[in-house]
Order: structure tokens, then sequence, then C-alpha cells
């Protein structure tokens, strides 16, 4: 930091600090603190094309020029306008080439009830474009209800006036209160209770009220939980919140709005007056529309009494009578008529059909008669060659015969257990041979055995 001393010569002008190093000196120690302040803004200036916006802010004993960056500005989206009331976070700065000071605002936001305002100006456009406000979908009151539920503060003056109102204008109508408390913490919730109280009790449509009011004291009637609590709600649903200048979110979901409390009531009742005259004129109107209907009914009656059908009793079944006789007729002649084409067409068709049964017998059965003679001609030439083939098997089959063998002058051995003896070390001298001869067989006991050497010829070698 630098010091400012009196002059004390031409020794003490050395240390002096030109402008352009005190500016500098100033605007080091400003811009090192970052403070945040609230004021009124008193003036503004955005104009298009500018690098930053110029405005400034008061209270009642000072005023503050101010600027910032319009990047800045616009990433706040903020609405500012002279008279809001704004909080904001930034340093002290110079403009050394003109020795200005103001303020550079790093970030803004509105304070107080400006900041709540936008808040609610924010809520309010998106239940705007989710369609909760939209005319269509709202319900529509009825006219003359029996129950009204009524949730307000059981100790303020808007619960005096709607039942003053309703005893007033539609004293038959019973009302159901749920006075829950209308400020402090928790009232948007204890205003969906008593909504849903009420409900369940019996109401046909409810009326939400309360007094006047600042803007904060409105607060609860803003919330965006009681809104879409009040837009998804099965019943008609009536507010009269403050005065006639005072909306809310609530009124703007609600299925009607009414500028007041006692107007809410009003709304939701007949005047006494105007029922009377009501109950006249549909009185009026219904004797009227009876009497014509009465007249009407006797005119008709007079027409029907003139009918034929009430003056002969036999005008009622003659028609139907001649009619069943003409058709009986008619039954009678076409029987017998139909019998003798139908015996004709049968007796035709006899004929037919034995003439297509013969032509048919005849066709089949020349058919037959090729395919036997087909049959018999394969049957030859698969007999002929199998005959040859068969006598030269018996031939093969003969000469392969034993009794052929036997034929010859040989005989066949057989041993004491049946065995066909193949050699002389199959018997032993004292042993029972059986031989089997061509015309015969006999028994004969081996008194000696006698062994020949086997001689084989090779064929081959002959």
């Amino acid at each position: 930091m630098y010091d400012v001393v009196p002059d004390q010569g031409e020794e003490s002008k050395k240390d002096a600090l030109t402008v352009s190093q005190a500016l500098h000196a100033a605007k080091t120690s400003l811009e090192s603190f970052v403070v945040t302040v609230e004021g009124e803004v008193s003036e503004f200036n955005n104009k298009a094309g500018y690098k930053a916006v110029y405005f400034t802010v008061k209270d009642e004993h000072a005023s503050m020029p101010c600027m910032m960056w319009a990047n800045r500005f616009a990433s706040a989206g903020v609405n500012v306008q002279v008279g809001s009331l704004v909080r904001m976070t930034g340093r002290f700065t110079l403009y050394a080439a003109k020795g200005r000071m103001n303020f550079e605002a790093f970030s803004l936001r509105l304070a107080g009830e400006g900041e709540l305002r936008a808040r609610v100006a924010d809520l309010a456009r998106r239940l705007q474009a989710e369609g909760l406000m939209d005319p269509q979908r709202k319900k529509p009151v009825p006219k003359y209800m029996q129950t009204i539920g009524v949730v307000t503060s059981p100790r303020g003056a808007a619960v005096h006036d709607v039942l003053r109102t309703l005893r007033r204008r539609f004293p038959v109508a019973r009302i159901l209160l749920a006075g829950v408390p209308v400020e402090g913490k928790g009232v948007p919730q204890n205003l969906m209770r008593g909504m849903q109280a009420v409900a369940e009790a019996g109401a046909e449509a409810v009326l939400l009220v309360r007094g006047g009011g600042s803007f904060e004291d409105f607060m609860p009637f803003n919330d965006e939980e009681l809104a879409r609590f009040i837009a998804a709600f099965p019943l008609p649903v009536v507010t009269g919140i403050g005065h006639e200048p005072d909306t809310c979110i609530a009124d703007m979901v609600a299925d009607l709005r009414a500028s007041t409390p006692t107007a809410a009531a009003e709304a939701v009742s007949p005047k006494r007056d105007n029922l009377a005259t009501g109950f006249d004129n549909a009185a009026r109107r219904m004797k009227a529309a009876l009497g014509a209907t009465l007249q009407t009914q006797a005119s008709r009656l007079d027409l029907l009494g003139s009918a034929s059908v009430f003056r002969d009793e036999s005008a009622l079944l003659s028609a139907n009578a001649l009619k069943l006789d003409a058709l009986s007729d008619s039954l009678y002649r076409s029987i017998p008529q139909n019998v003798k084409r139908d015996e004709a067409a049968l007796q035709v068709a006899q004929t037919k059909l034995a003439s297509f049964a013969e032509r048919a017998f005849q066709r089949e059965n020349a058919q037959m008669q090729q395919a036997s003679l087909r049959l018999a001609a394969v049957g030859k030439s698969f007999l002929e060659p199998r005959r040859s083939q068969v006598a030269l098997l018996a031939s093969r089959l003969n000469d392969l015969s034993p009794l052929t063998v036997l034929s010859r002058g040989y005989a066949i051995a057989y041993g004491g257990e049946g065995n066909v003896v193949r050699s002389v070390s199959d018997l032993s001298e004292g042993s029972s041979v059986s031989l089997t001869l061509v015309d015969g067989s006999a028994t004969c006991t081996v008194d000696s055995l006698c062994k020949t050497q086997r001689v084989q010829i090779d064929l081959e070698e002959v």
C-alpha cells in the first residue's frame, strides 16, 4: 500500500505517484475483495451489441453503478427491471481511463419478493406447458349441490364470509368444513389432507379459500405439490384466495377461480331469489309441456277409438283369416302336383341309374376278361423257365441222394448208439453193427477187424 504524506520539499517529490500508479494501486486493492451486495435497481441499460449490461442499485442512503458482462447476465437468466430487488456477488473495479469506479457483478439473482415472484412465474410456465391450466381439462361445477366442502382456517374471516354467504343464498346445502392452518410450515400438506377429508365425507365440490395477505403469505398456495394435487383431484375445486388482484398457482390450476372467498361461495350457490324464479319458470314450462302432451295423447286416443277395429270385432282378424284360407287352398293344390312331379323325376332317375349300371358292368366285365388273359400269359411266361430249373435241380438232387449210392451196392453201417461208422477205429471185436442196404437193413456182429491203407490219388498228377 501507498501512504499519502504532506509535501516536504524537493526530497519528498521523488516519492509522489503518478495518476496511473495511484489508480492502479486503488484498482489492485479494490479487486482483491469479493463481496455480496443487495439493493434495488434504479437504472438499467442492456443495449444490443454491448459487451456488458450497465445498471445502478440503491438503498435509502446511497447508489452504486454496476456492470455485468453480457454472457454472464444471459447465463443468470434473471428478468431485471427498474424496481427489482437483486442480490449480486462481485468486486469493485476502476476504469482507469475515466477514473470511474464500478461494481463488477459475477452472479445476479432476484432477492426478497422478486425472487419469490420469479420462482412462481417459472412454476406457472412449467405447469402451463404440461397442460394443467388448460380450460378443456377443468371440470364443470354443479349448479345445485346438496353437500359443499370448505377448506380454510377455522379462525379467519374467510370462513365466516363463506358460511354467511352460503346460509343466505342456499340454506338447504350441507356444509363440510375442514379447518386447517393457512400460515406457517406444512400448509400445502394440511390443505391436501383437508380436501381429501371433505371428499371422503361426501362433498360434491371443494372451496379452497383464505383471506387477504402479502405475497409471502400466499406462497403455500403456490406450492407445486398442491397444484398437482388440485389438478388431479376428482371433485371440482373452486378457489377464493385473497382479493381481486391476488392470483396464485392454485387459482390457475383450479376448476374455477373466484376473486374472494365470498365470490367463491357465490359461485357454488344459487341466489335464493334466482332459485325461486327458476323454480317458477320450470313449473310453468313443465305445466305447458304436460298440457301439450296430454292434448296430443287425447287426440291420438280419439283417433284410435274411431278405428274400425274397435267398432267391428271381426275387422281385426278378417284380413289374416282370408290370407290363411288362401294359403291353405294353395297348399292343398300344390301337394298332389308336387308328388306327381317327384314320381316322374324318380322314374327318370331309376331308368338312368339302371342304364348306367348296365354299361358300367359291361365295361368292368370286359376289363376283367382282358386282365385275366394278360395274367395267364404272364403266368405262363413266368413258369416255363422255372420248370426247367426245377428238373435240373431234381436230377442233381437224385445224384446226391444216399439211396442212389446204396443202389450201386454200398451199405451204411451204424454203431450200437446209432452213429454212422466211418472208420474201423469206431468198432471193436464183438460189437454189434447195423447195416442199411438199398432194400432193407441187417444186424451183424464184428468177428475181426482189419485195417487197410487209404490211397489218395492226385488227379492232377494222373
